[in-house]
């Protein structure tokens, strides 16, 4: 019976923490020329949802033809505060996916707009609701700025070995 009181205990817990940040982000600075925060509307003014760039305001990332290593530097310190409990730089599942290869799946903008608008990308995704299925915890709105993003998403270029 103990036993089963801690692991309810622990399921509420990761229940708890899986939850909290979930509001939406409100911030809005991104660096002038390199995104564009145009969003895609549909005849009837609701925004469209593309799989390819995801839902969002970036509809185009531009990311140079080399790494920003100040950009990854400072995107590894957002790594270390607001991912590393839940992902790996491998392959490998931690609570959610391993991030290796990330870039090469995912387009820039889909990215961008998973991390700053992750509620309604989960919502919206089929691929996202099915990696929710096999992760088994929703991934948290991070509240993260658009510089904050694209830092982030810089680390990931890094990481998946651009120079």
């Amino acid at each position: 019976m103990k036993k089963l009181l801690v692991l309810s205990m622990v399921i509420l817990f990761i229940g708890v923490v899986a939850s909290c940040g979930s509001n939406t982000n409100s911030e809005s600075s991104t660096e002038a020329g390199s995104e564009s925060t145009a969003a895609t509307t549909t005849e009837s003014g609701n925004p469209s949802y593309d799989p390819h760039r995801g839902e969002g305001k970036f509809t185009s990332v531009d990311l140079g033809a080399s790494l920003d290593a100040a950009k990854a530097d400072l995107g590894d310190q957002v790594f270390q505060v607001k991912c590393s409990s839940c992902h790996k730089l491998t392959d490998e599942k931690l609570v959610g996916p391993g991030w290796k290869g990330v870039t090469a799946r995912r387009k820039p903008e889909w990215i961008m707009n998973f991390i700053t608008n992750t509620d309604v990308m989960i919502d919206k995704d089929p691929e996202l609701q099915a990696q929710l299925e096999l992760c088994l915890v929703r991934m948290p709105n991070q509240n993260l700025s658009d510089e904050d993003a694209r830092n982030l998403l810089e680390m990931m270029r890094k990481n998946d070995g651009v120079k």
